[in-house]
């Protein structure tokens, strides 16, 4: 059993993201937690939280975001209506990434699924703020979901790593989402200078061998622009799934947190795993 929890601001983007996940996870049993968070604005202005006023504001806004939630998931068991998933919504006024922080502990989240705008201007940053947020601050896997993603029948999946960092456990996360609908796997070395010290080859060995029965596809970028490399191999085997690791201080924080993010390989229209490396 998987728990799966999709915040949802009730956009079009998000309720997508949803339906994605529950196509995507439709053979797994799973648990999926709605969660919606809200701050009204009288919060915000600086007015006495404990005063009548205030507190009645935060008591309609969660009856509305409470109806809302009810009415999608309403819709969602009517389309779906998969004896394998269950269902759970919560509406907390709270901090979006506060509240994740905590329900991840609470439920034993296993992923987080966010749906995003997706790449549809030059100028456009592929992540909105909640889900660069949550990527950065919290220990889950996202998987951010661009809007417009229908098919969610993985055939290729794509781990670009510079294998610095590689655990058995990031492997396995791997593997669930390979083993969905079969897909093959392949594993893009993101190393600008094209060498490998001991322990770069000691974690591409253990790659090799986790996926041994699945064989893996190991390919090496050409050139020192790593992200259009990447960008390019993307195109050219139709990958369906990007994964990638997020340490501090590495290849992917330095290139995901700049501002010129959408020169760069992420401001793409296909999903988008991040798994998180905690020392």
């Amino acid at each position: 059993m998987k728990n799966i929890l999709l915040p949802t601001d009730f956009s079009e983007n998000s309720v997508n993201a949803i339906k994605y996940g529950l196509r995507l996870l439709q053979n797994t049993s799973c648990t999926f937690f709605l969660l919606h968070t809200f701050t009204p604005a009288a919060y915000h202005s600086g007015k006495a939280f404990k005063n009548f006023t205030s507190m009645e504001l935060v008591h309609a806004t969660r009856e509305a975001a409470s109806e809302e939630i009810r009415s999608i998931l309403d819709s969602l068991k009517s389309e779906f209506d998969n004896p394998r998933h269950k269902f759970e919504w919560i509406v907390d006024f709270n901090l979006l990434i506060s509240k994740i922080k905590s329900l991840i502990k609470e439920k034993k989240i296993d992923y987080i699924f966010m749906g995003t705008q997706g790449a549809t201007g030059a100028r456009e940053i592929f992540m909105g703020t909640h889900t660069m947020y949550t990527i950065k601050k919290v220990n889950c896997p996202v998987l951010a979901i661009p809007s417009g993603t229908h098919d969610e029948n993985l055939k290729e999946v794509l781990f670009a790593t510079d294998y610095k960092v590689v655990r058995k456990t990031d492997l396995e996360t791997i593997n669930f989402f390979t083993d969905l609908h079969k897909a093959r796997l392949h594993v893009l070395n993101v190393n600008s200078d094209g060498s490998l010290d001991s322990k770069q080859l000691e974690n591409r060995s253990m790659i090799s061998h986790f996926f041994e029965e699945d064989k893996p596809i190991f390919h090496i970028t050409e050139g020192d622009d790593i992200p259009e490399a990447v960008k390019k191999f993307q195109r050219q085997n139709h990958i369906d799934l990007v994964i990638m690791l997020h340490k501090k201080h590495t290849f992917f924080e330095n290139i995901l947190f700049k501002p010129v993010i959408n020169q760069l390989v992420y401001h793409t229209n296909i999903p988008f795993m991040v798994i998180p490396y905690r020392e």
